[in-house]
């Protein structure tokens, strides 16, 4: 196969791998399929890779099926050379079969067979995926957690519901309308949250994946009207250590309702600033301690925040453990935390435990970085306004302090 000279136009301008379903595009540039609608949807690009033209998400692939008749023959004749026949292209869904599978989610005795169905079809392929989206897969599916919710017990099929929901993503426009209409479903996606449910790792985590993408679409009248049990629960799935991909979810929910003060407030009394410290003793990844720190910033805000985060033995020294170890983000937010603490709880012993954790050293280390200059100039007012107390130590230059 090394030793055939396959011409050009027979290989995917960005798999470069011969076509088996290759498509046109409005720029005019055949694409594989595959590999255009991972382009499109999944990596979110907009712009032709070969023309740099606009390339809308919605925009139609035109099936080249003069070029596929090409390739086929070309590969038959080669086949005695080691080229492989190129399979036959995925038909597409049929529209009247998937409204009928929609129609059967609201019947019992077929909910699910059409739910596993569902699935196999999204688990297939992007354009798929796309198509369900588009048929109203996604309000079916909810108002089928909806329903177990309000009867209160775990149907057969919640587990590739909420798959299917974090596969295929909800309409932008779809999640803002059926918020306002069934302001209950928050509410059943933070019940399943504490169900005793048969593979409750995955479920629960697909369950903070369908929430997160709601409350990405959320207007501020439901952020606003959330209650103590919805925290308590949101903070209970972190506490369980569920996947990783699901404490994201269940984070970027938190940090989404933090800008609402009355939040904040039942986010500390669910005992969010203690589970969010231990989460980051486990070093997590980049993304993760960003929110982390994020969250903390925001309930750090409030007095009990700011008394929850010093009665944990951890939490100073985990926040500057993370400056210049992590991302310019994720210093920002720590320092804007130091900066808090520093500001309305700098009692003598908590600045002596921030000289002891070594927050003191990282603060002058900032001072050296190449960080943004507002940085190094907040990480400088902390020291300058405590410089009293840390005179002592080594690493405090009381010249650099007074300097610009």
């Amino acid at each position: 196969m090394d030793d055939i000279d396959v011409p050009q136009y027979f290989t995917c301008p960005i798999s470069l791998q011969i076509m088996t379903d290759p498509v046109t595009a409005i720029t005019g540039i055949t694409y594989d399929r595959e590999s255009i609608e991972h382009w499109l949807f999944i990596s979110r690009n907009t712009i032709c890779p070969v023309t740099k033209q606009p390339l809308p998400e919605d925009s139609d692939l035109t099936p080249n099926h003069t070029l596929r008749r090409l390739i086929h023959a070309w590969c038959i004749e080669n086949a005695s050379k080691g080229v492989d026949s190129i399979p036959p292209p995925k038909p597409c869904l049929d529209k009247f079969h998937v409204l009928k599978l929609i129609e059967d989610l609201s019947l019992p005795q077929l909910q699910v067979k059409a739910i596993r169905e569902l699935e196999l079809l999204a688990a297939a392929n992007e354009r798929n995926r796309k198509y369900l989206a588009e048929a109203g897969v996604p309000r079916a599916l909810l108002l089928f957690i909806l329903t177990c919710f309000k009867q209160g017990r775990i149907f057969d099929g919640l587990q590739e519901a909420l798959s299917i929901l974090r596969l295929i993503r909800i309409p932008s426009r779809e999640s803002k309308v059926f918020l306002i209409e069934n302001d209950q479903i928050i509410q059943s996606l933070t019940w399943i949250f504490g169900c005793n449910i048969d593979n409750h790792v995955i479920v629960k985590s697909h369950a903070a994946s369908v929430l997160k993408m709601l409350f990405e679409e959320a207007s501020s009248r439901v952020l606003e009207r959330l209650n103590p049990e919805f925290f308590d629960r949101v903070v209970g799935v972190i506490r369980e250590k569920i996947t990783q991909q699901g404490i994201n979810a269940a984070l970027k929910v938190l940090l989404t309702a933090c800008p609402w003060g009355g939040n904040r407030i039942m986010m500390v009394e669910s005992g969010a600033v203690f589970e969010l410290i231990e989460l980051e003793w486990r070093s997590p990844e980049k993304k993760t301690t960003e929110m982390i720190l994020g969250i903390l910033f925001h309930l750090c805000s409030c007095a009990d925040g700011r008394e929850q985060f010093l009665s944990h033995r951890g939490g100073i020294a985990v926040v500057a453990k993370r400056i210049l170890n992590v991302s310019p983000t994720a210093d920002e937010r720590a320092i804007l935390i130091l900066a808090m603490i520093c500001k309305f709880s700098g009692t003598s012993m908590v600045l002596q435990e921030m000289l002891n954790v070594k927050a003191v050293s990282k603060l002058c280390m900032m001072l050296q970085s190449d960080r943004a200059a507002y940085l190094k100039e907040k990480a400088r007012e902390i020291l300058r306004s405590h410089s009293d107390e840390w005179k002592n130590s080594p690493c405090i230059d009381n010249a650099s302090l007074l300097s610009r």
